[in-house]
């Protein structure tokens, strides 16, 4: 079984989570107490006691959910697991591009934490609260929620297909008049759902432009080696190893379409079996089975799941 280890996005994020880990492992709480030092934040307790309304504010929980990942990945390297011998690929939602990075050691852990915290204060400047919106249509294929997105952008209004998450479950980003727009001509279209998501701001999308312009500054300034394994990338679906290139295409992912689905299915075709979705929650593995049949998925973010994945 050739396997690819996968790292999660926000909305995966949940009052408590990588409690457990830090209870159980010391290299988990090494992992925590690193990012806590990188960001001078107390991040841990903010993710162990909540409130939620804050954790889920968009520069904690893209740090944060990195940070659980990573600390389930140093507890299984701690008990013999090599990222070189086991996977093949590393891929991540979003900002589990990031993960994906540092869990292949072509990012440093606090790198990555201040990367995040960045991205996440960057993406909430770049457009007023209330001007963007982000909805998930469900039921259509991506080809047509694109050509919906087109249809609803008038005049100077921005609307782009922004998550390409699994078959039939699009997500579209972009000015909140035309991202409404889209949702009505998606329900006109067949759509069995058109939501709006709970979001800050209108990610990966144009109006992101201002955010990708500071990422680009601060990745310029960030060390960025050859992963141990390819990545594959989100703007692209494809597998990269250079890390310059990697460097640009982390700045062009902040306005660009999360491929997932097409990552996916790549891997699949490149051999790829089975998916190991590393960190809290369970949405990549829930979207695997519907996205090729040829990929098994398991999920690992609690001590029972690691002593399986190890046993």
């Amino acid at each position: 079984m050739t396997q690819a280890f996968v790292f999660p996005g926000q909305g995966s994020q949940a009052v408590g989570m990588g409690h457990a880990l830090a209870e159980a492992y010391p290299e988990a709480r090494a992992v925590f107490a690193a990012v806590d030092d990188a960001l001078g934040q107390k991040l841990s307790d903010l993710m162990w006691n909540g409130p939620e309304d804050e954790l889920t504010l968009t520069e904690n929980a893209q740090p944060a959910l990195m940070a659980v990942s990573i600390a389930a990945l140093r507890v299984l390297e701690a008990r013999g697991l090599n990222l070189a011998e086991r996977a093949s690929l590393v891929a991540g939602h979003s900002l589990g591009e990031y993960t994906a990075l540092t869990a292949a050691g072509a990012l440093q852990l606090e790198d990555t934490a201040r990367l995040l915290k960045l991205r996440g204060q960057a993406m909430q400047r770049a457009v007023p609260v209330g001007v963007g919106a982000m909805a998930a249509l469900l039921g259509l294929d991506f080809d047509t929620v694109a050509e919906i997105a087109a249809e609803a952008a008038t005049g100077d209004d921005i609307c782009a297909a922004a998550n390409d998450n699994a078959n039939g479950q699009v997500v579209i980003s972009g000015h909140a008049a035309a991202v409404a727009r889209a949702c009505d001509l998606a329900k006109e279209r067949g759509a069995k759902r058109a939501m709006e998501l709970p979001v800050s701001a209108p990610f990966h999308c144009a109006l992101m432009q201002a955010a990708a312009d500071e990422m680009q500054t601060a990745l310029a300034d960030t060390a960025i080696s050859a992963p141990v394994v390819p990545l594959i990338a989100n703007v692209t679906a494809q597998a990269v190893s250079d890390g310059d290139a990697i460097r640009d295409l982390l700045v062009q992912q902040v306005t660009g379409s999360v491929r997932w689905r097409e990552s996916m299915i790549w891997a699949a075709d490149n051999g790829v079996t089975e998916l190991v979705e590393i960190g809290s929650g369970k949405v990549l593995t829930g979207m695997a089975k519907r996205i090729d049949p040829r990929l098994a998925a398991r999920a690992l973010n609690t001590p029972e799941d690691i002593d399986g994945f190890l046993g």
